[in-house]
């Protein structure tokens, strides 16, 4: 008699170490674990990849402003020495040519031709724009609803006022924003395989210079002809792979952030009753309400990667250089540490120090009042019109994100009424 073969084990992380979970789960387990650890943790990624995480708020501010802290891949040791094949999944964080993986002058010549676009005044002046699209979104989901009553709130809301708004912003056909959206969800999810990795970039890349060729053939008053025009008339100071890339950034940062903060705020809010009521009675706002997410459930849980360019000392922990870091954005908004011993409760009128979620430092996300805005007005129309929405299945049910970058779950089934 023949037996098969045992499957082969992943050989055990050293000592002091925790294995990041490729799947995902829920991060605020994840967080715990390694909070138990300390603010700064060893960490095996995907690959069997050492690494580590900063956990705790005030580490974590330190290490997102520190002087000796970069974010160009030529300071990753195993990737500048061939440890990291080409179908890793983390690789395109690391390697993406654009603003998140550049460094002091080169960041910010990459960051500059963005900005412009998300000045306060320019946000601002997308108010009427984004609350339009609100509107008209419920009325999809009020009319998806009739049959039963319930509707999937992330994917016939949460999900596709971000993707227009960030599609108008670069000039992006709607016929593509359906294949953006499953494309991005694949590149960043940390448990694909090599094929599926390699496929889901080509994919996205080709589409991004679809993208890119329709708005240099017929230029308009959008960000993607700005980044083509920075490339052809300003002197070189975007080349081909650059443009692409940073159509990428906008692409995944500008709806998956989004559709993970209206996401969860729905789910904390609908599960918080008292805290909705001080809202809807005029005792809190919404902007509040967008805040206290942001802290409580990030919609961006790990993200990858800093390199200390020296062995760096946080704390008690010695982050070795060359080492990818994960900043531990989720874990951080409930420091206890920095937020109290009751950290982990819900509370819109929470005061403390500010979160971390949108980043800090030079790397400080460029589309938060951007994100900060949809939220907001997503909230107050959605329960200004649907007060009593609440959430059609158990909230454990509901599968969470596919790797541990993202915070949220695939689905938000609800009750309007």
């Amino acid at each position: 008699m023949t037996t098969d073969p045992a499957p082969a084990q992943d050989p055990p992380p050293a000592p002091g170490t925790y294995r990041m979970r490729p799947g995902g789960g829920c991060p605020h387990a994840d967080n715990a674990a390694l909070l138990a650890r300390g603010p700064v943790a060893r960490v095996v990624l995907p690959g069997e990849i050492a690494g580590m995480a900063v956990l705790g708020h005030a580490e974590l501010r330190e290490f997102l402003a520190h002087p000796d802290v970069a974010k160009d891949p030529r300071h990753f040791t195993a990737l500048r020495e061939g440890g990291v094949p080409d179908g890793w999944p983390l690789r395109t964080f690391a390697t993406v040519p654009g603003m998140t993986t550049a460094d002091g002058a080169d960041h910010r010549r990459l960051r500059g031709p963005v900005a412009a676009a998300f000045t306060p005044s320019r946000v601002e002046a997308l108010r009427p724009r984004i609350t339009t699209l609100v509107d008209t979104l419920l009325d999809e989901v009020e009319e998806a609803a009739r049959a039963d009553g319930t509707a999937d709130l992330r994917r016939l809301f949460a999900l596709p006022l971000p993707m227009a708004v960030i599609g108008e912003l670069l000039g992006v056909d709607p016929a593509h924003h359906e294949r953006l959206h499953a494309l991005s969800e694949r590149v960043v999810a940390t448990g694909a395989g090599p094929e599926q990795t390699l496929a889901a970039n080509r994919a996205l890349l080709a589409v991004l210079g679809e993208v890119a060729a329709a708005r240099a053939a017929d230029p308009g008053d959008d960000l993607t002809s700005a980044l083509i025009a920075a490339r052809d008339e300003g002197g070189g100071r975007l080349d081909d792979a650059e443009v692409i890339g940073t159509l990428l950034l906008m692409v995944v940062a500008g709806h998956e952030t989004t559709l993970n903060l209206v996401t969860n705020a729905v789910r904390a809010l609908c599960a918080h009753r008292d805290q909705l009521r001080l809202v809807l009675d005029g005792r809190a706002t919404w902007a509040q309400a967008v805040e206290e997410t942001l802290r409580w459930d990030s919609p961006v849980s790990a993200f990858p990667f800093r390199y200390a360019t020296r062995d760096l000392t946080l704390g008690s922990t010695v982050i070795p250089a060359g080492l990818p870091v994960l900043a531990g954005y989720s874990a951080a908004g409930r420091d206890r540490a920095a937020h109290g011993p009751d950290a982990d409760r819900f509370d819109v009128t929470r005061a403390g120090p500010r979160h971390l979620s949108l980043g800090h430092g030079p790397h400080y996300c460029l589309g938060a009042p951007l994100a900060r805005l949809e939220a907001t007005v997503a909230l107050e129309r959605l329960f200004g019109r649907f007060p009593g929405l609440t959430l059609a299945e158990p909230e454990e049910t509901l599968p969470p994100a596919a790797g541990f970058v993202g915070n949220s779950v695939r689905r938000l089934p609800v009750r309007l009424r």
